[in-house]
């Protein structure tokens, strides 16, 4: 179980493997209906990528931590290793999926049956386990993989890696093809911009307004960026991805 911080995203403090008092015994949410609404919009954006049903039933074959307290310590620990795996999972397999990029398909299969591979290993094998490492490995295919994409789209090379753009007045702007890898969005305006084949993977979109804006041809784009996101009926997005509940509240822009 992650740490919170009080803050926009979450209402209270909470120490890393500190259960969550809104968790009910059989680990449900007593307020999942109200998250946003209770100082808790963190929550609705989050995704775990599937790691936290794999620690349970397959590393720890079945055990949790109320019922098997003393493997709590050591399943607490793997978790956030677990995540990272999936994760890189969830890029690889879109990844092997994009055309462009076919020419690196047997490279990206091969990085993801061996990052399948770790998430098999025990829970002393992933505890110890360099995942930086193995992240720095994948992100670098997965880099040359979004240049192919990219440049096959044919649009203007918008570099804007890791760039600094909260608050940014980014309405209908022309990113088609733009590098936003982790670029700082939190609360940008993008209502009506264009950001086919842009890539986005590890952007922060935290409160940032998609209203009109077109994702749908966007590069690994997450269900935990677009949750943390505004967004209306007439924002598009890539066909895996679902429009946050939330979101249905939102008028279309004009």
């Amino acid at each position: 179980m992650p740490a919170l911080a009080t803050s926009a995203d979450f209402a209270i403090d909470k120490a890393a493997g500190e259960p969550c008092p809104n968790l009910l015994p059989d680990f449900r949410c007593t307020i999942h209906a109200s998250l946003r609404e209770r100082g808790f919009p963190g929550c609705t954006a989050y995704d775990c990528f599937g790691a936290g049903q794999q620690v349970t039933q397959i590393t720890f074959g079945g055990q949790d931590w109320r019922r098997s307290p003393g493997a709590a310590e050591q399943m607490f620990a793997v978790f956030p290793v677990m995540r990272q795996l999936h994760e890189l999972l969830w890029y690889l397999a879109e990844a092997r999926t994009l055309t462009p990029a076919r020419a690196l398909h047997g490279e990206l299969g091969l990085a993801y049956e061996a990052t399948e591979r770790l998430t098999h290993e025990s829970p002393d094998s992933l505890q110890d386990l360099d995942v930086a490492a193995h992240r720095h490995d994948v992100s670098e295919l997965l880099l040359r993989t979004s240049e192919l994409v990219r440049a096959a789209a044919g649009y203007r090379n918008v570099d804007r890696r890791g760039a600094d753009l909260i608050g940014a007045d980014l309405r209908r702007a022309d990113l088609r093809g733009a590098d936003l890898r982790g670029a700082y969005l939190v609360g940008a305006d993008l209502s009506g911009a264009d950001l086919c084949s842009a890539d986005l993977i590890g952007a922060d979109l935290r409160g940032a307004d998609l209203r009109g804006a077109d994702l749908a041809g966007s590069i690994f784009l997450s269900q935990t960026q677009v949750g943390a996101a505004n967004g209306d009926a007439s924002t598009t997005l890539p066909p895996l991805l679902s429009r946050p509940s939330h979101w249905t509240r939102q008028e279309p822009t004009r």
